[in-house]
């Protein structure tokens, strides 16, 4: 299963009737300590980047809900030093990719990017936050956070088409209790990256 199958059928078509909340930007802020739990007690540390997907709308208000994103993000960088960019991969879906050594940073501007979509009446477009980490001995691991489901999710992949489930359970049950975790594994739907060292985001 592609990336794009992987959006259409769970975080975005499918996801819209299997939702279990609406989209709640206050959940990323738990990522904040998560990114703690994850260096001390697992060894992964940030990537030092983070990204925000999204479905588009051909209007000229959603648009402009993209264009005070942005300025959103820029007013942010002057004070986090977080930088972004946009990135519309080959399936139609959107991302806005932050880069920042501080990992709070990176929650923040997450943060403040969903709430606008959510505060402009898009909250429904945002599919996924994908927040990543590594080890020194080259493994990576991501959380994902489902908007559709309301829920965070492991995702540990070792290529373009296969994963590590070990160190996804490992996950789980370091962080189960600290972050509000999907407790079906179905919905634990991988977002393969493009290159066997590439993010998912591109």
């Amino acid at each position: 299963m592609g990336i794009f199958d992987t959006l259409r059928s769970v975080l975005g078509v499918r996801a819209e009737t299997d939702a279990v909340s609406d989209a709640d930007p206050e959940d990323l802020f738990g990522m904040s300590t998560a990114y703690v739990t994850m260096e001390a007690d697992l060894g992964f540390a940030s990537v030092g980047e983070a990204a925000l997907c999204f479905s588009s709308v051909d209007s000229t208000d959603f648009a402009d809900t993209v264009d005070a994103v942005e300025a959103i993000l820029d007013a942010g960088s002057e004070e986090t030093g977080t930088t972004f960019r946009r990135h519309a991969d080959d399936y139609g879906y959107n991302w806005v990719v932050l880069a920042d050594d501080d990992p709070e940073d990176l929650v923040t501007s997450v943060h403040f990017a969903a709430d606008e979509f959510v505060e402009r009446g898009y909250g429904s477009r945002l599919l996924a936050a994908v927040f990543g980490f590594e080890r020194d001995d080259g493994d990576r691991a991501y959380w994902v956070y489902s908007f559709r489901r309301g829920s965070y999710y492991p995702f540990a992949p070792t290529g373009t088409s296969s994963r590590d489930n070990k160190i996804e359970f490992k996950l789980e049950s370091v962080l189960d209790g600290e972050l509000g975790l999907e407790s079906e594994k179905e919905y634990w739907y991988p977002l393969w990256p493009d290159t066997p060292t590439g993010h998912p985001w591109g």
